[in-house]
């Protein structure tokens, strides 16, 4: 029997099969970014960095919350942040809404009865 896990988990490395990010205008992420503000980081990322098991946690997570925050390891070099934030945004087909430091907040609307509404652009 295949868990919701192990299909995530095929899934994360076809970039194919996951949505394409969705496009928001500063007014939807100003609004994305007032709602993450009271969120804690629900992945936290390790001295591995991004792996498969974790892009596949951050898909399943974006599925269950919409909206989430990833904290990356404290220290290190901005760009390699940046980077690996981008990274992971476009992997899980979510949008990167903010950075500050090194936590990241991710957005990807449910495709069945999203929770999260936003403004028209």
């Amino acid at each position: 029997m295949s868990s919701p896990y192990n299909a995530a988990m095929e899934r994360a490395p076809h970039r194919a099969v996951t949505p394409p990010a969705p496009k928001l205008s500063e007014r939807q992420r100003k609004h994305l970014r007032a709602l993450a503000h009271a969120v804690k980081p629900v992945i936290r990322l390790g001295n591995a960095g991004l792996t498969p098991a974790v892009t596949a946690e951050t898909v399943r997570a974006l599925e269950d919350h919409e909206l989430i925050k990833v904290k990356a390891p404290g220290g290190g070099d901005r760009t390699a942040r940046d980077e690996l934030f981008a990274a992971l945004a476009r992997d899980s087909g979510s949008a990167l809404v903010h950075r500050i430091g090194n936590v990241a907040v991710l957005y990807r609307p449910r495709e069945k009865l999203p929770r999260i509404l936003i403004p028209d652009r």
